[in-house]
């Protein structure tokens, strides 16, 4: 959405001003395995969640035309490049029990600059007790996406592996184990991964705005960057950051 808070806002200013529909993408929201681990919250499959772990092990980013996804004024920082996403899944599955309370995070990098992480991990802490561990390890291979919940009564396990992100034949999979059941079993999905999931979203965009409505506001939206924002002055203060909405 953007690379600070302010800017944000004036994106926000803008389209109000203009009566124009601002629609954030955060493609993860339409995924077969990553809505459907929403929809499976939301139903009560697992009982209330207690816990979420977003882990991603994959290749190093390409730079993009003219280096734009290694450079910091461009990029803002790895973590608003992939983790931003990570953030809006947790962020949804978790918002029935309201908005994130802290985070916290680590990371390191290969002699780059600070932003610039090839291995991060963060925390966040929800009401209830609640709370999120995402890790990211852009020093890996391949591209490999684990997403996990555990409930008070069953639990969610998704992996999605591919030898890159937008291949067009990955291995993905979803298992629950749900309230009552003492075995977990396996849900049959559509294609899942970025291929499929942007041409979702244009389809959807599509739609919304003949409608006059966004797939996603961008006060919404916003506490995703606002959240990243927190996330890397936290690493960088080493300490647990009050998130104050």
């Amino acid at each position: 959405m953007a690379l600070n808070a302010a800017e944000c806002d004036r994106l926000i200013a803008a389209a109000e001003r203009n009566r124009r529909v601002l629609s954030i993408g955060h493609e993860l929201r339409l995924s077969s395995q990553w809505g459907a681990i929403k929809r499976m919250i939301d139903e009560g499959a697992i009982g209330d969640p207690l816990y979420a772990h977003v882990s991603l092990f994959r290749n190093p980013y390409r730079k993009g035309q003219e280096n734009w996804r290694w450079r910091l004024e461009t990029v803002g920082s790895w973590i608003l490049e992939e983790p931003v996403h990570f953030y809006d899944l947790v962020m949804w599955y978790f918002e029935k029990w309201g908005a994130p309370l802290s985070v916290w995070a680590a990371g390191n990098n290969r002699d780059r600059e600070a932003g610039l992480y090839d291995n991060f991990t963060s925390i966040v802490r929800f009401p209830r007790g609640l709370y999120a561990v995402i890790t990211q390890c852009i020093a890996g291979f391949e591209h490999h996406q684990i997403v996990e919940v555990a409930g008070k009564e069953g639990s969610i396990r998704a992996t999605w592996s591919g030898v890159m992100d937008r291949t067009f034949e990955p291995s993905h999979s979803l298992k629950v184990q749900r309230r009552g059941r003492d075995h977990c079993e396996e849900i049959a999905l559509a294609p899942s991964g970025e291929v499929f999931e942007l041409e979702e979203e244009l389809r959807r965009t599509v739609a919304a705005f003949r409608e006059r409505r966004p797939l996603l506001g961008g006060a919404e939206a916003k506490r995703r960057i606002v959240i990243c924002l927190e996330a890397e002055r936290a690493l960088r203060e080493g300490k647990e950051i009050d998130l104050k909405w």
